[in-house]
């Protein structure tokens, strides 16, 4: 595994830091990722903000929106330019941060650059996996060509870049990013301070929380429900395949679909079922995964999540290999003692905290780093034509 950045436990009261993301908040992974993130650097730093289009009622705001193909759920956000260097200027950030491939981000980044502001790109998700789930082979060739035009973009312009996995590390690395480490990811404080409810005893309930999207595998959910008849699985979630997951699970009597939860909802439902299972067969990371963690539950997870890439998390879970099943791994884990299930969700627990805790550290030593340089040659607007030649 990379080996992690050192870091040092300080608060930093003069760092202002300014997150430009194309996703809203807690619509999808990245989203979640750096609400979270501002949520736990903000007692330590002067201020954490974050610029992203949002999503109020059933509308979304930020600019002009398009439809994301192969996802009516989510949208291809186009900002204003000029609001969005008034922001900048206005708010006066120390680091800027960008954690994704569209125009808020390489917008953003390009006028950071401009302002001689330090700019760290957060690289999460190689769409390259999820070509072939979402769009036809000419789509996908038009959005690969896309996403490695801005990616190559974003890394020309950062400072430093921090990925979510080896795998992250290594794409970043081919793909010209100079300065790349390892990060963690962060979890809201609420869902690490509520005091967590009573450890299961046996699995009962089983929970799945996620966009329903080909990725996701639900598949695999709806034949462990059939597989474990004495067991409910409730599906918390929207997304593309909700329609398909209808059909499967009608008739599957154990099987209930709870459609979208909002966020504030999150830890009391959690709490209220035995285990989380995450069957994803494209996934980065698995944020949900660590949530339950946290909150002492059984989490099942296949092989193709990121968490389980790290070996200190990977001590708190249930991995489905792929020779096994998830319903043979819950049948299984059904028959342990209330002892080694009450170890298990214990040990779960631990590792996450510690994990959060050197991610927390990680930021707040990234973003105390020296700015940027103010000298280097700006190429904002010869930049992508640059990328496309080489």
């Amino acid at each position: 595994m990379t080996e992690k950045l050192r870091v040092q436990n300080n608060a930093h009261p003069v760092t202002r830091i300014l997150v430009i993301s194309d996703a809203a908040p807690h619509r999808n992974g990245v989203g979640a990722y750096y609400a979270d993130l501002i949520d736990e650097l903000s007692p330590y730093v002067e201020r954490a903000e974050l610029v992203s289009p949002e999503v109020i009622g059933d509308k979304w705001q930020g600019g002009w929106m398009l439809p994301l193909p192969g996802d009516a759920t989510q949208k291809f956000c186009l900002p204003n330019g000029f609001e969005l260097s008034r922001k900048i200027r206005s708010f006066k950030p120390t680091v800027v941060v960008i954690p994704t491939p569209g125009l808020y981000g390489l917008m953003g980044a390009m006028v950071a650059r401009r302002y001689g502001i330090k700019v760290i790109v957060g690289f999460h998700t190689w769409f390259e996996k999820l070509a072939s789930l979402y769009w036809s082979r000419v789509q996908g060739g038009i959005t690969r060509t896309y996403l490695d035009v801005v990616n190559k973009s974003l890394f020309r312009l950062a400072d430093q870049v921090l990925a979510n996995s080896d795998e992250m590390v290594g794409i970043a690395r081919r793909m010209g990013a100079e300065k790349v480490d390892l990060m963690g990811t962060p979890l809201g404080q609420s869902l690490i301070n509520t005091p967590v409810r009573k450890v299961p005893k046996k699995i009962q309930s089983v929970l799945f929380v996620g966009r329903l999207a080909a990725e996701k595998n639900l598949e695999a959910v709806i034949e462990a429900a059939r597989a474990c008849p004495d067991m409910t699985f409730n599906i918390a979630g929207d997304g593309p395949e909700r329609k398909a997951i209808e059909q499967l699970a009608r008739g599957v009597a154990n099987v209930n679909l709870l459609g979208w939860v909002g966020r504030e909802q999150i830890v009391g439902l959690i709490d209220q079922h035995d285990a989380l299972v995450l069957p994803s067969k494209v996934e980065s990371f698995g944020t949900v995964a660590m949530e339950a963690m946290v909150r002492e539950r059984l989490v099942f997870v296949s092989a193709a999540c990121g968490i389980c890439a790290w070996p200190e998390l990977r001590k708190g879970l249930v991995v489905v290999e792929e020779h096994s099943s998830l319903g043979a791994e819950l049948a299984r884990y059904k028959a342990l003692s209330e002892f080694e299930i009450h170890s298990s969700c214990f040990t779960a627990r631990k590792v996450a905290l510690q994990h959060i805790r050197w991610n927390r550290e990680l930021w707040l030593s990234c973003t105390q780093r020296e700015g940027s340089d103010n000298q280097r040659s700006p190429v904002y607007r010869s930049l992508i034509h640059k990328t496309i030649r080489g």
